[in-house]
């Protein structure tokens, strides 16, 4: 009775040890595959940490071997029949657990050929070793299931784990009696619960490399994002204030109240452009479409540029005002720096899950444009990426009617914006207030008011 209800006690922790070891290899699993996708993410960007930390070798499992210290004073006390072939198993064992353990700490040495023949070979000398002698020499079998739970990873680990411990529990049990289900329950225990140690610590070294170079990434699109949007913001405000500043030079002689007026103009401007610059480095200005609309044409009428802008539709979500923004003043803005036109019309056009935005001038460029109509400047290219990014468009180039015409279409309410998407600097092009498709690199001077 005593040896069923041993039996039994075995059988339970076994089966509680078992539960513990699939819950934990669950868990691990979860965090590889969370792992792998931060990495696949940060690795858009540039390559992965090179030094997350220091990483584990073979000699933190090498103390283990003093489990055999037993085996090692039966042969030096000539208590192991035949020592010489003890002496010999000692040390084909040690020279294969330590070639083992040391290549389990990188990936591919670790699931190499020579790896797999080399851990048979150890359970060979192990099993020979344990029928031949059977008391200490039993306690090589836990060492290679720490060895196997170093090697091994996936989905066959928990299959392996049993079929080793009760390959183990068999023969120690053949060669020992009853004791050799303590045997079976070490190996199965050292087995899985090595496994599970070694994979966490993998996914903390990895979560680490993750986190440092989605941090770093993080610092580098913000780095962008500042820098591009500091210099629109700079380029369009120059670009209003010399268009201003030659028709107050035009007006002075004829009408010095009018000249006035465009100083006066000048002044706000600049004082406004030191207001947005102050937002820019703090990051919490937000744009306002109706703002912008009220200094495209302010712009346009400086330049001699007849102005229509027409709104309609009901009111707009601040992200799609911001992002519209950002459309009308870089259209804007070429159009007074680049087009030649005489008009332009500004149109924006709201319905019940799409706004439009159009700007269209009778213009004739002062460069070639496009054979086919596309998005051209880096400007209008970065804008495409954040309006697609909102789950938008953008359309640029000649019109039907003539001129050209830039045309911003999105959704009502756009989805989730990045940091680097969404404008914090105020409305403004993405990469530089370039010139559009029919101009060259926004270095071109403002045209002459007519």
């Amino acid at each position: 009775m005593s040896r069923t209800r041993e039996l039994a006690c075995h059988v339970e922790s076994w089966r509680t040890a078992f539960r513990e070891t699939r819950r934990a290899q669950r868990r691990c699993e979860d965090g590889k595959e969370r792992l792998k996708a931060e990495r696949k993410a940060a690795r858009r960007t540039g390559k992965a940490a090179e030094n997350p930390g220091p990483p584990p070798t073979g000699f933190t499992l090498v103390p283990w071997l003093l489990m055999g210290m037993g085996s090692l004073s039966n042969v030096l006390q000539g208590e192991t029949p035949d020592p010489w072939i003890g002496g010999l198993g000692l040390l084909a064992f040690n020279s294969l657990y330590v070639y083992v353990v040391f290549r389990a700490f990188d990936k591919e040495r670790r699931e190499a050929v020579s790896t797999r023949v080399a851990l048979l070979l150890m359970g060979s000398v192990t099993t020979g070793l344990a029928l031949v002698y059977g008391g200490n020499w039993l306690l090589f079998f836990p060492l290679l299931g720490l060895a196997t739970g170093a090697i091994l990873r996936g989905p066959w680990l928990g299959r392996s784990g049993l079929l080793l411990a009760a390959f183990a529990g068999t023969v120690s049990a053949f060669r020992d009696g009853w004791d050799g289900i303590n045997i079976g329950y070490a190996t199965f225990l050292s087995t899985m619960v090595t496994a599970a140690i070694l994979g966490l610590s993998e996914a903390v070294r990895e979560l680490r490399a993750a986190r440092e170079e989605l941090a770093r990434r993080a610092v580098e699109e913000e780095r962008m994002r500042f820098s591009r949007d500091l210099h629109d913001l700079l380029g369009h405000t120059l670009s209003v204030i010399v268009v201003k500043s030659e028709a107050a030079r035009r007006l002075a002689d004829r009408d010095m109240g009018a000249a006035l007026t465009q100083i006066t103009d000048i002044e706000s401007v600049g004082r406004q452009a030191l207001t947005e610059i102050r937002e820019a480095v703090t990051g919490y200005r937000e744009g306002s479409l109706s703002t912008e609309l009220d200094r495209a044409r302010s712009a346009l009428t400086a330049a001699g540029i007849e102005s229509d802008v027409r709104r309609s539709g009901p009111p707009l979500t601040p992200q799609t005002e911001a992002l519209l923004g950002w459309v009308v003043r870089e259209a804007v803005t070429n159009v007074v720096r680049h087009s030649g036109a005489g008009r332009c019309e500004i149109t924006v056009a709201g319905a019940a899950e799409r706004v439009r935005l159009t700007i269209a001038d009778d213009g004739d460029g002062t460069s070639a444009r496009p054979a086919v109509p596309g998005v051209g400047g880096t400007g209008l290219k970065g804008l495409t990426e954040r309006l697609a990014t909102a789950g938008g468009s953008l359309r640029a180039g000649p019109s039907p009617r003539g001129g050209f015409a830039v045309t911003a279409e999105l959704p009502r309410e756009p989805g989730e914006l990045s940091p680097a998407a969404l404008p914090v600097a105020g409305p403004g092009t993405s990469t530089g207030t370039a010139a559009r498709t029919r101009g060259g690199t926004g270095t071109a001077t403002a045209p002459r008011a007519r």
